[in-house]
């Protein structure tokens, strides 16, 4: 007759230790690289360096500066000069965000996952879906009218016409 397997608590409590002291330190480094993050900002010229737009961390426009010269420039050629700045400059902080992301990825990679500690459980970070990418095309264009490729689509459905009324018992006065 066999028994349960014995569990070697002292080992146990050991690699828990371990695994908080990760996560611990994991947090400690989001936590800094989610400030380090908030402080940046990026800048961008366009329009002959005419146009200066600075984003903060978020590609959120926070300054437009025009040179001397700006009148050279048509209001058309200004327009598109301010918006290839600002998307320029919101490309500048995203890879700098990314950059000081990469070290907290690295950590949470070594953290194991869920489906590691409890074998047979399914990976529920594999699950969360990821956001598409945001376009940055103008209003009206073809990318934004676009049908989206990724848009759920369901095939076990019945079509249902609200014109005709009341097509089961169930929905009469008799039922």
């Amino acid at each position: 007759m066999t028994g349960p397997v014995p569990v070697d608590n002292d080992a146990a409590k050991s690699q828990l230790a371990d695994l908080v002291d990760l996560v611990r330190g994991g947090f400690t480094e989001l936590a800094q690289a989610q400030q380090d993050r908030a402080r940046l900002t990026a800048s961008a010229h366009a329009g002959g360096r005419r146009v200066t737009v600075t984003v903060n961390a978020d590609g959120v426009v926070i300054e437009t500066t025009f040179a001397d010269d700006i009148g050279e420039l048509s209001f058309t050629e200004i327009a598109a000069a301010v918006t290839a700045a600002a998307q320029q400059a919101a490309e500048r902080v995203r890879v700098a965000a990314a950059a000081i992301m990469a070290g907290v990825t690295r950590r949470q990679e070594q953290i194991p996952g869920f489906d590691e500690l409890f074998p047979g459980t399914p990976d529920f970070i594999a699950m969360i879906p990821q956001p598409p990418v945001v376009s940055t095309a103008a209003p009206g264009s073809r990318e934004r009218a676009a049908p989206d490729a990724d848009a759920m689509v369901f095939t076990d459905v019945e079509e249902v016409d609200h014109d005709r009324g009341p097509q089961s018992l169930v929905a009469e006065d008799q039922w």
